[in-house]
């Protein structure tokens, strides 16, 4: 068919008379017999094909650092490194495209990036709990359906306006079909990694968008086997349709119901604790390629049959054994490839002209807003903020890999061209990109939200909800940090609401992970590895206490995130959640003959940034063991506790810690308090000529004394005349006698409660801070800490948080309360 254009018509990249190339291939030309035999290995299949897959893997890594500062998705950097290795840039050398890429080495990468891009998707559907179809709420599916509509119809009026078709009806409507659906849906693993970077996946934005995003997917499916099957069949159209529906759908029902029992079956047969055999294995990774080859009988392509398949594998140990022996390889090696291969032929030079180039920014702008549009009428239907629908909108936009498959099959069958291709490709990478910047700009999450003060247990209603946030590393710590929260008095006027949160660190996943626990274990939910066998044992621990305890819930939850990162999921579910108090284990443990010893340095790293980025008061436990029953017997014996008070909002908030365990009738409290012997010489400790500097600092110093002195009065006053409290001053002048004072309490209580100290120097602990080896403990947490101080009592460190406007109308407002 000859193209005519009319008069003043310009020609754009949308056409469909093309011609291929035919490309010979020889197959007994896979490896060489050697530079020596003055041969060119490049002329054979393996070498060549090895030399192409390490260019796409350094180029992609290169990309990947080169974009990491701006936080884009991995699949930017993996389409744009086939883009630069295609005819885009180095392609356009012929030299390069005939010696490194050339048409008969582009069959294997082709092979093989199909490989990968299958067993990928299985990995996304082992990924995804099948469960989580049901809980899909009338929110999400009216917020994916709605959210299409604008841009779906904006893809289908461009593509009835700039694609020239040939006549025939299928191909315009698959065309429509195709960039329709491009235009419209969202991939749900891409948007997984990045809302996992942003710190959101956990949140109700993350959730619904998630749930949005797979109801998008499974729609983007539906799409693609219509536009399939529009291509391929002419008369016979419609029956073929519902033939392969029919057969997609008895193929669902096959894997429901005899796949999956026979998995069950496995699981059930490998023995608690160990690995599954390797003939399991072989099965299931067998079952991928044959999942893939019944849907490409079928019609529809071999992705869709391995994410069936990979659904269809039940949550637990033989998902995360699958999932640790694939994912890298799959995802750092066989994924790349994928994209690269087809940003191999992407050839942007086809673009040519400002009219293009325009007519694609303007597609991609109203594509976008009218997804965001779409979203906002959803989200406000749902009471959803004009913000928050907006920032759901942009993240809606996200392209990956069923969009790049769709692109891919309609150029395959000939529905795109190499232009169309290029300008699809061109979008995808556009619409995926602006994503994080704009959630940068749009969202806030701390806009429209009511400010929450009462961060501090000091700040906190005596008479309200408790809530903590309990970080854990190991089994080791849970005993003690389950006896501290029983004694901080759980009660019918002020229950304690724990969220539990089991830290480990990233291994074999390919983002960050912040996991919910259900309360009931399902049968095919072994421990199968050390990490897993661990959170089941720390989450039955806190469920147990919550069944014996009275009036405490308990929100169990992991996180599986690198160290330097690990702070951020922290703070953001301290946030989220409006809790008072963070609790951390100290990054040492006590071993038998007393000693202090690091069990991994990397706690403290994240430790000291909970401390400096915790939007609430912290408090890092130092265990040494600490027994405090729920329920004691009569004869029980009663446990001490001992808080030291220098002065400050740290030694307040950790006063405000012990006052709440006094209601409990086994505690015993003691207060003692240190005063400077010579506080005359408090106005020549510092002969600093600056008269403006010296002021401000006595200023606040005397700020922070009446604070505590009426702080301390009120204490008093409140427990005057109960004996279970014991309240002592102890007069020292310098470091020596204040160690001295505290060893003479130190062998009589359980558990010490001091503040974080005010980081500047005092003549009560003079001396000692030139031996402190952890700083993010004061000088007296540090000493009590230390192996010199080897004994059972446990040490709490507690930091005040201090926001805008606390610190001055704290004590007021406490008094205050009824």
């Amino acid at each position: 068919m000859k193209e005519r254009l009319l008069a003043g018509e310009v020609a754009v990249p949308f056409h469909l008379n093309e011609t291929k190339q035919i490309v010979c291939y020889a197959a007994t030309m896979i490896t060489s017999e050697g530079f020596w035999q003055k041969e060119n290995p490049l002329n054979y299949a393996l070498p060549l094909f090895l030399l192409q897959l390490m260019l796409i893997v350094v180029v992609t890594r290169l990309f990947i650092f080169i974009l990491k500062p701006i936080r884009q998705p991995r699949v930017i950097s993996e389409l744009m490194g086939g883009i630069i290795l295609g005819p885009s840039v180095l392609g356009k050398s012929e030299v390069f495209a005939n010696v490194i890429f050339p048409p008969r080495g582009k069959i294997l990468i082709e092979t093989m990036a199909n490989v990968g891009i299958v067993y990928f998707m299985f990995l996304v559907g082992v990924g995804m709990d099948a469960t989580s179809l049901r809980r899909i709420g009338s929110k999400a599916v009216a917020i994916a359906v709605v959210g299409m509509i604008l841009p779906f119809t904006i893809g289908s009026l461009f593509s009835v306006y700039l694609i020239k078709f040939d006549g025939e009806s299928e191909r315009s409507t698959a065309s429509i079909l195709f960039i329709g659906s491009i235009l419209s849906v969202a991939a749900f693993p891409v948007l997984a990694r990045i809302l996992a970077e942003l710190k959101l996946i956990n949140s109700e934005l993350g959730r619904i968008a998630l749930s949005s995003a797979l109801v998008n997917d499974l729609i983007s499916c539906v799409l693609l086997v219509l536009s399939i099957n529009l291509v391929e069949r002419n008369d016979e159209a419609s029956l073929s349709l519902l033939s392969t529906f029919l057969a997609t759908g008895g193929f669902v029902v096959f894997n429901i119901f005899l796949v999956r029992p026979g998995i069950l079956w496995m699981i059930r047969t490998t023995p608690e604790g160990e690995e599954f055999s390797d003939l399991y294995m072989c099965i299931i990774l067998s079952g991928v390629m044959i999942s893939g080859l019944i849907t490409d009988f079928i019609g529809t392509h071999a992705v869709l049959g391995a994410f069936i398949f990979g659904m269809t594998i039940p949550n637990g140990p033989i998902g995360l054994s699958i999932v640790e022996r694939l994912e890298d390889f799959i995802t750092l090696l066989l994924l790349p490839l994928f994209f690269a291969s087809n940003g191999l032929k992407t050839d942007l030079g086809l673009l040519k002209g400002f009219y293009t180039w325009a007519i694609l920014i303007i597609l991609v702008i109203l594509a976008c807003i009218g997804k965001i549009i779409g979203t906002i009428a959803a989200a406000f239907y749902y009471q959803i903020s004009v913000r928050d629908g907006a920032a759901l909108g942009l993240l809606m936009n996200t392209k990956g890999v069923i969009e790049i498959i769709v692109i891919s099959v309609g150029k395959d069958q000939k529905v795109l061209t190499s232009e169309s291709f290029a300008s699809l490709m061109l979008i995808t990478v556009l619409m995926t990109a602006v994503i994080v910047p704009g959630m940068s700009f749009i969202y806030k999450p701390s806009r429209g939200v009511i400010p929450y003060k009462r961060r501090t247990i000091q700040m906190s209603y005596r008479e309200s909800e408790f809530r903590v946030l309990v970080c854990i590393h190991t089994p080791r710590n849970v005993p003690t940090m389950i006896s501290l929260l029983d004694a901080s008095n759980p009660s019918n006027k002020s229950p304690i609401c724990i969220y539990l949160l089991h830290l480990t660190e990233l291994s074999g996943h390919a983002s960050a992970l912040l996991i919910l626990h259900n309360h009931t274990k399902k049968p095919d939910q072994a421990a199968y590895n050390k990490t897993l066998a661990q959170t089941e044992h720390i989450v039955n621990a806190f469920q147990n206490y919550e069944q014996e305890a009275s009036y405490v819930s308990v929100q169990p939850s992991s996180v599986i995130s690198p160290y330097s990162t690990m702070h951020e999921d922290v703070c953001n579910l301290a946030h989220e959640k409006r809790v008072a108090f963070i609790i951390v284990p100290f990054h040492k443990n006590q071993t038998v003959d007393g000693e202090m010893e690091s069990t991994n340095i990397s706690f403290r790293t994240v430790n000291l940034n909970i401390l400096s980025k915790a939007p609430c008061s912290v408090g890092i436990l130092v265990d040494r063991g600490l027994s405090m029953c729920s329920h004691p017997a009569p004869d029980q014996k009663s446990h001490n506790v001992a808080v030291l008070f220098f002065g400050g909002p740290h030694d307040r908030e950790a006063l405000s810690y012990a006052w709440r365990m006094l209601e409990r009738p086994e505690i015993n409290l003691t207060v003692m308090r240190f005063v400077h012997g010579e506080e005359v010489m408090l106005h020549h400790s510092d002969p600093n000529p600056d008269e403006s500097k010296l002021l401000t600092e006595k200023t606040d110093k005397e700020t922070q004394k009446k604070l505590d002195e009426r702080f301390i009065n009120w204490f008093r006053t409140d427990h005057e005349d109960d004996d279970s409290v014991v309240y002592v001053e102890k007069m020292v002048n310098n470091g020596e006698q204040t160690v001295s004072a505290i060893r003479s309490i130190y062998d009589i209580h359980d558990l010490f409660i001091i503040g974080r100290g005010q980081g500047n120097k005092s003549p009560l602990t003079a001396g000692l801070t030139d031996w402190s080896e952890c700083h993010e403990l004061g000088a007296i947490g540090d000493l009590l800490a230390s192996s010199d101080f080897a004994a059972t009592a446990s040490v709490l460190i507690v930091q005040q948080y201090v926001g805008e406007g606390m610190e001055e109308d704290v004590l007021e407002t406490k008094q205050e309360e009824p």
